[in-house]
């Protein structure tokens, strides 16, 4: 389209602005339907100036219209990458779910900015038509997995293209204890975090592991039907280590082969929230497997920590770092700082290395071992 297009449709605006204002509502409906087949078939061609001249055209039009009307529109724009992006907007804050459903759920114009605040605002229909886009980002799951009912838990965890943050994840764990079906859904997603997936697998009930393990056949067997048995064997399970985790731990193995690995590393590695590079950093200068510290760092207590920490000789700033990371992570209630630090001072390395031995001893007697 040329200039003159261009000036057609400031022209047609001006037209619009002074007889829809006292035009009967089926004729703003048929000016507002030719006005939609003359933006679609063109579309493609427009430059941000004329779609930004439909976009007044459309707002202006959808003043006073019914329902179905709206939802027409809102049907026609949610598929096209160029639609105007004030009019989405309005069609995503409708009230009505049937004109906000399908720019919610189909429309590539909208920005995690506008679907996080309808999300936080709108109804559940609202949240279960986000829940269903093509690409979730972890900064509007959040809002999805903190507000959803279990129909928009459902539908957001089963969407491949939807991502979590870990603050998203431990509300999902927590909230599966009670849902075997959420809990299954969370076992199969490949980016769950390892210490969430452990607590998951830890707390799941026997039917969850069954379908796991029916999920997963070439690990048969390998999803026990007790609660211990599970945290321990769900290590050894192909479908317990995430990409993500084979490459922390790969890290730190390199960095410990190299001489690059020591307290200042771990400090670092907790205080930027990374579980997988901690535990198994932990684990590498306490001289112990990586699942044995897995298994301190995951205890509700944080004994554990201390334990590894005071073996590899850490100060107790890094100590601090570490549980605060671990109860971070985890959504657990936060550590009483004060009296860890006094238990911290009075633990003798000796006394930590008698209870090391006694973990591994524990492991050795496993049959998960």
């Amino acid at each position: 389209m040329g200039s003159k297009s261009a000036a057609n449709a400031e022209s047609l605006l001006d037209e619009l602005q002074t007889t829809l204002a006292h035009g009967t509502v089926a004729r703003r409906v048929e000016t507002l339907r030719k006005v939609t087949d003359l933006f679609i078939n063109g579309a493609v061609d427009y430059s941000d100036e004329q779609i930004g001249l439909f976009d007044d055209v459309f707002q202006c039009l959808m003043e006073h219209i019914e329902t179905s009307a709206r939802a027409l529109l809102a049907n026609r724009l949610a598929s096209i990458d160029t639609a105007p992006t004030g009019t989405i907007r309005a069609l995503a804050f409708d009230d009505i779910i049937e004109v906000a459903a399908p720019v919610l759920s189909r429309s590539e114009r909208l920005d995690d900015e506008t679907l996080i605040e309808t999300a936080r605002n709108k109804s559940q229909a609202h949240l279960l038509a986000i829940s269903i886009r093509r690409v979730l980002s972890g900064a509007v799951t959040d809002v999805l997995v903190l507000r959803g009912n279990d129909e928009v838990i459902h539908s957001t965890v089963n969407n491949p293209g939807a991502e979590f943050s870990e603050r998203g994840f431990t509300r999902l764990v927590h909230r599966a204890e009670s849902d075997d079906g959420l809990a299954t859904c969370l076992g199969m997603r490949p980016t769950i975090p390892r210490h969430l997936y452990l607590k998951l697998i830890a707390k799941a009930s026997a039917t969850v592991r069954e379908r796991l393990e029916a999920a997963h056949p070439r690990q048969a067997g390998e999803v026990p039907t007790a609660v211990r048995e599970a945290t321990r064997r769900a290590r050894s399970a192909p479908v317990a280590i995430t990409r993500q985790t084979e490459i922390a731990h790969a890290l730190v193995k390199s960095l410990y082969a190299d001489g690059r690995l020591d307290e200042s590393q771990v400090a670092t590695f907790a205080e930027a929230g990374k579980f997988d590079e901690t535990n198994a950093a932990l684990a590498a200068l306490a001289n112990v497997p990586v699942a044995i510290a897995e298994d301190m760092m995951l205890e509700t207590r944080a004994e554990g920590v201390m334990i590894l920490a005071k073996v590899g000789g850490f100060s107790w700033s890094t100590v601090k770092a570490i549980i605060n990371m671990r109860d971070d992570l985890s959504g657990m209630e936060p550590a009483d700082l004060q009296a860890c630090k006094v238990t911290y001072e009075r633990l003798r390395p000796s006394t930590a290395q008698q209870v090391l031995r006694f973990h591994r001893m524990q492991q050795n007697a496993s049959p998960a071992a």
